[in-house]
């Protein structure tokens, strides 16, 4: 609150958040402009489409996470947000390096500052599992700290708090 009172530059939050449920009393208070959902982080699409359907209602704008560690299909997941998303406020995003254009046939792509939504069905990205099999995942060091930023267990199941 205090940040609010003191400041006029837009204030953008929520990235690291685990649950819906931490967004409301921000939004609900007004004390952001934008919204920072990283999607897997959240949950998945659903519980991020109803963030921002709130915040649409209290005039706050969106403005997805979406780091060069996001991967192509997190990326077009954001822009099929974005485009149901009357308050739709930044896109975060990066390039692709040649070898993830590759395994994801149909990386989202950006043209004169404007991310373009494919005409297939769904996300519209395919996985060539033939090239990914190329990259294969290296596992982290027995040692590597796993407290941190981490939404899923080694096993792959979700952390929910």
């Amino acid at each position: 609150r205090l940040l609010r009172q003191q400041t006029s530059v837009p204030i953008a939050m929520g990235e690291l958040f685990n649950t819906q449920h931490e967004y409301v009393p921000l939004i609900k208070e007004r004390l952001i402009d934008f919204i920072r959902i990283h999607i897997s982080q959240i949950g998945g699409l659903s519980p991020a489409r109803k963030v921002a359907a709130l915040s649409e209602y209290f005039g706050v704008r969106t403005a997805w996470h979406g780091p060069g560690d996001a991967s192509p299909i997190a990326h077009a997941a954001q822009l099929a947000l974005e485009l149901a998303s009357y308050n739709f406020g930044v896109h975060e995003g990066s390039s692709f390096p040649a070898e993830t254009q590759e395994v994801f046939v149909g990386c989202p792509e950006v043209k004169n500052g404007y991310m373009l939504a494919r005409e297939k069905p769904g996300l519209g990205i395919e996985v060539d599992e033939k090239v990914a099999a190329k990259f294969p995942v290296v596992d982290a060091p027995p040692n590597f700290d796993y407290s941190w930023g981490t939404t899923r267990r080694r096993d792959g199941t979700v952390i929910r708090p």
